[in-house]
Formats: structure tokens, sequence, C-alpha cells
């Protein structure tokens, strides 16, 4: 069998062990395991399966995905993002649908507290959805708001996506996780321009302004987001002006909102231990995944799979148009069915390469894949953020509504990506300037 075949059929068989219900990190490995065996023999599987998890877990530049973890987990606790929303909620209080607007505020400033898009969507959903169904918004739009606003995430650092890519492809960590917060803010600011657009075609989504906000309570409000802005200082303050390394920066910030929380004394010993406790589970389970794909990606290596696909991009000419495009299309098919932490790392270990030859940008190429995850991660019927709002939403929200109120942020999605597409600037500018 050709490399393409045998990749083919290894895409087919981790397919159908997802479908039955294999946990992906599992279904990766054991499909690895097996290609490895058939192609080099069964000394070669037990030698990379014992080096590949040694190999991850002792490097000690990965010790940032826990600790962003766990910066989240601490700031959500303490109600350091209550803070958030309440202030950005105050300031838009005079805006028709101003709760879908504060919603997206306030989730692209805990994303600079949080790299996980999951954790956002689930915390968010506990604390916004019930004041939209207060108010009467739209149950099937408000819960989409809160799953695409969570993706923000995954491009304002810390970022857990662009830390996971690093990993898969070798590169620097820190001009990663700059990279994404241009095309962070682009997005959030796309959000709350393309709601505002929706709201002339669909008022009924939200109800005309009646409540007022005196500048006073706004300026108090205001007044409670300085834990926030500090945590943003250290942590990207430090990795853009080479203060501290990246690995450090997830310890700063997780120490940062750890000495935050217990000086506004809204954190105890049992909060600090579940937080400790949903950082290993979240880290675990991450962790776990990216083993089974750098094992599967080793396979593709071996296989010829990777090689061939290669040459088939050189001798179609497909050229960098033709080879973004497919990624696009790619991507949009497959996160359809696949969650984003599994598309990332079953996707990028054969897309690199090919980007690199066809000559690239690195960090460009990162920005796009990671900015096709967030489009997954919204994407019915798999979309991971809109089961992390279900599961939190307590029957609040029917399936059937969310799929169809995320269609709106879906499309401000696309219109996002073309424009990376067309621009490159928006994701290398910074990275550029780092000393």
């Amino acid at each position: 069998m050709s490399g393409l075949e045998q990749g083919g059929v290894a895409f087919a068989c981790l397919l159908l062990l997802l479908a039955v219900g294999v946990p992906v990190g599992f279904a990766l490995a054991s499909v690895a395991a097996i290609g490895l065996y058939l192609s080099v023999g069964a000394s070669f599987v037990l030698t990379t399966f014992k080096t590949t998890p040694y190999t991850l877990a002792s490097d000690y530049t990965f010790v940032v995905v826990p600790m962003f973890v766990l910066m989240g987990a601490i700031a959500g606790r303490a109600g350091i993002i209550g803070d958030l929303y309440f202030a950005a909620q105050a300031v838009l209080s005079r805006v028709r649908g101003s709760l879908f607007m504060a919603t997206i505020m306030a989730q692209a400033g805990f994303a600079a507290a949080s790299g996980s898009t999951v954790v956002a969507s689930g915390v968010f959903t506990r604390m916004a959805l019930p004041e939209m169904l207060k108010f009467r918004y739209d149950p099937g739009v408000s819960a989409g708001c809160i799953a695409a606003a969570g993706t923000l995430a995954g491009l304002i650092p810390p970022s857990i996506a662009m830390v996971l890519y690093a990993l898969l492809t070798g590169e620097p960590v820190g001009a990663l996780l700059i990279a994404g917060i241009l095309p962070g803010v682009l997005t959030a600011g796309a959000y709350m321009f393309g709601i505002r657009l929706f709201l002339i075609v669909r008022p009924e989504w939200a109800p005309e302004v009646k409540e007022t906000i005196t500048w006073p309570m706004r300026f108090r409000a205001l007044s409670k987001v300085w834990s926030v802005l500090l945590l943003m200082i250290l942590v990207m303050g430090g990795i853009y002006s080479g203060l501290f390394p990246p690995s450090a920066a997830g310890a700063v910030g997780a120490a940062g909102a750890l000495f935050i929380a217990l000086s506004m004394r809204r954190i105890g010993g049992n909060q600090i231990w579940e937080a400790l406790l949903e950082s290993a589970r979240i880290t675990a389970m991450i962790f776990l995944i990216v083993i089974g794909g750098l094992v599967f990606s080793r396979f593709l290596l071996i296989s010829g799979f990777i090689g061939d696909i290669r040459a088939f991009v050189t001798a179609t000419e497909l050229g960098v148009a033709g080879f973004l495009a497919m990624t696009v299309v790619l991507f949009l098919l497959l996160g359809m069915f696949l969650d984003s932490v599994s598309l990332l790392v079953i996707a990028v270990p054969f897309l690199y390469p090919i980007s690199q030859t066809l000559g690239i940008d690195p960090i460009w190429f990162a920005v796009i894949i990671v900015k096709l995850i967030e489009i997954a991660a919204i994407s019915p019927p798999v979309g991971l953020n809109l089961y992390a709002v279900l599961a939190s939403a307590d029957g609040r929200v029917k399936t059937g509504q969310l799929f169809k109120g995320v269609l709106p942020f879906l499309a401000i999605e696309m219109v996002v990506l073309a424009l990376l597409l067309a621009f490159p600037a928006i994701a290398t500018f910074l990275p550029a300037t780092m000393g």
C-alpha cells in the first residue's frame, strides 16, 4: 500500500473509533500502534510509546499549559470574571443588545486570564445566560453569543491552542502567543459590530433599553476590573518584552491570580483545591490527546503519507492560495465531527510541513489554523463550545435553538477569516516587533 492509502485507512479507522465513543487520545494511539506495528514492527512501537510521553511531559516549555489553566480556574472562582462582566454591562447599558456586547467584551478580557475556550463558555453560561433570559433576549442567540465569544480564548494570550501548535511544530511559543493579540481583538470587534447590524434586521433578538445606569455607577463598576488588567500586563507584557519566557509567564500568571484572589479575600482553601483538581483534569485530558496525536503523526511520517501529500501538492501546483483553500475546506468539514484539540493534533503534523515547503509564514499559518479551530469549536453538530454551553445551561436552551442561534456568529467568523487571509500583517506585525 502507498503512503496515501495507508493514511486513508488510518483516518477511516480513527473516525470509526471516534464514532463508537472511544476517547480521542486512545483512538489516536491505538490506530498509530497498529499502523506502526504493521509498518516497522513491535520493537519500534514499544520504543515510541516509551519515549513519547516522557519527552512531552519532561519538556519544561509546556508547563505553561497547566499554569494557564490554573490561572483561569482561580480567576473564575475568585469572582474576577463577574467583575469584568458587570463592568462591561454598565458601560454598554444604553445600547440595544448591551448584554450581548457585555458578554463579548468580558469574554475578551477573560481570554487574557485563561487559555481555555471551554472553561470560558461554561463560566459565562452560568453568569450571563440567566441575565439575558431575564431581560427577554432570544435564548438561542444568547447561548450562541456565549459559545462564540468563548473562542476568543483561542487567540488572545494566554492561548492553550497556540501552545499546542508550538508543541506540534517547534515554532517559538512566545511569538505565537503575541501573534494572537490583534486577530483576537479584531474578532471581538467584529462580533460587536456584527451583532449591532443583525439587531437592525432582527430587533426581536434583544429588547429596547429601559434601564438607566448613571456615570458614577459605571465608574464604580470599572474600578473593579484592575485585577484583569494587572494579569494582562503580567502575562502579555512579560512575554512581549522578553522579561520572562512563556513557560515562566504561566507560573507568573497563576501566582498573580492567586495573590489577587487572596488579597481580595474571595477564595479559600477548598476553592484553591478545586482549582488545582480542575487544572489537573484538563491538563491530563489535553496531554493524553497530544501524546496520541504525536504517535499518530509519527505513523503518518513513517508510512509515507506526509511525503505523498507533499508530493501531491507540488505535482498539482496548487500554490499557496490553493493549499490555503484546501486547508480551510478540510477544517470546516472535519470541524463538524471532531473537537478542536483533536482537530489540531490530527491535522497540523501533516499540514505544517507542506506550508513550509510552499514558503508560507509559519506565524501567519498558525493564526489561520487557530482561527479555523475557533470556527470548528462553534460548528454544529460537534462544536465543543456548544456542548459546554448546553451542559452549563441547565435546560434553559434547547440544542436546536443553540445550533440556529450560533449561525450569525459563524458568518462573522468567516468574514474575519477572510480578512486574516487577505492581510497577513494582522498576525505578523506584533511578533516582528518583539525584542
